[in-house]
């Protein structure tokens, strides 16, 4: 059996042979000038045309170019070394959004000769990357480990990838990942985690969801928000050094876009940089006195995490009662189709350690009230 990542080598082998290899350059952006290591240049790669980043803002400077061509600056180095030791990933790679991260490592990973196993219950960003990259794609029943051995098995010839969430952002259940892990070692995949609602809010110090299940390990390639519960913006992905210089080479959502302008760089920095513990905690016990209160007036939750989707079902009936939650002070967005199935329109609670016990309270009476007036229970 070919070590899984041997393909990653190769197609890099012959990126270098024509010439063709990219790497980041470091330096600090100033008006005209970049400077890299002791040298200052006239920067005429910038798409600044007006020099209007001579007019400074507080926050600093944006890049005004892709990081492969002048928007490289020093900060995204030290943001990439942080958090591909949160991974437990040899290097990271940050992009503008986490959407575009996404696009970014699935596409630059998989070919069209290749078989992806996506499950049906994954992000917009996750299916659009399964298309942009002409591979064969099976969807898998929602965290269905069985569908997913036997879709798994029928396709030997070829090059597998398994991608799923860790929580899942409409359900907010947790992806079966010690199962899967377990398949994706047998059949030689290479496993994909989109983690962006379980970084930074689960695991031991916000590491994630596959922290939390023990099999951190055995993902092959993290991908993630900065703009969740980290609270700054942008994506980023984490993993084997060979697949990131992969990615600064094949993802056409990294190469061909401006860079995050280096305030939300480093603003990424210093929440990396905070003892998050408290607002961890803090962030457990609200989701726990308001999944349960929930559950005490009579609503069938079964999400075990901080997504607590509330099913209605009609989206003009789930409309409704969004209208009323937002007359009675609490405000919860309807989600319908096409985010979710057709007849399974919800109210999507996201909780945060930010919220009082006092307001659990009054969320709690105002579901209760709710509850009763559209004859949920």
């Amino acid at each position: 059996m070919k070590p899984k990542l041997e393909f990653v080598n190769h197609i890099l082998r012959e990126i270098k042979e024509k010439d063709l290899h990219r790497q980041l350059r470091y330096g600090h952006i100033r008006e005209s000038h970049i400077t890299i290591g002791a040298k200052k240049l006239i920067n005429l790669c910038s798409n600044d045309y007006l020099g209007l980043q001579g007019n400074k803002i507080e926050a600093g400077q944006l890049q005004s170019s892709s990081r492969l061509v002048s928007g490289n600056d020093v900060s995204f180095r030290r943001l990439e070394k942080k958090l591909a030791a949160h991974k437990s990933q040899k290097a990271s790679l940050v992009f503008p959004t986490g959407y575009m991260a996404n696009l970014g490592v699935i596409s630059a990973l998989v070919g069209k000769k290749d078989l992806i196993l996506s499950d049906e219950l994954n992000h917009a960003s996750i299916i659009d990357a399964c298309k942009m990259t002409g591979a064969k794609v099976q969807v898998y029943k929602h965290n269905d480990m069985e569908d997913l051995a036997k879709k798994i098995n029928t396709h030997n010839k070829m090059r597998k990838f398994v991608i799923t969430e860790g929580i899942f952002s409409m359900d907010g259940d947790y992806a079966n990942l010690k199962q899967m892990t377990e398949i994706t070692e047998k059949n030689n995949a290479i496993l994909i985690l989109d983690d962006a609602h379980g970084d930074f809010a689960v695991g031991d110090d916000g590491r994630g969801t596959a922290n939390l299940f023990g099999v951190d390990k055995k993902i092959d390639a993290y991908v993630s928000s900065l703009s969740k519960a980290l609270g700054s913006f942008g994506g980023y992905a984490a993993a084997h050094d060979s697949i990131i210089d992969l990615c600064i080479n094949r993802s056409k959502s990294f190469i061909y876009t401006s860079a995050l302008p280096s305030f939300l760089v480093k603003m990424s920095l210093d929440r990396l940089e905070q003892d998050r513990k408290t607002r961890q905690i803090a962030l457990s016990k609200n989701t726990a006195l308001l999944s349960s209160g929930l559950k005490k007036i009579g609503y069938d939750i079964k999400s075990p995490t901080h997504i607590i989707p509330i099913i209605i079902g009609k989206e003009k009936k789930t409309l409704d009662f969004g209208r009323y939650l937002f007359e009675c002070g609490v405000f919860a967005q309807p989600i319908r189709y096409p985010t979710v199935p057709k007849n399974s329109a919800r109210i999507r609670v996201s909780v945060t350690a930010w919220i009082s016990k006092k307001q659990i309270e009054h969320t709690l009476s105002v579901f209760e009230k709710a509850g009763k007036k559209f004859k949920i229970f």
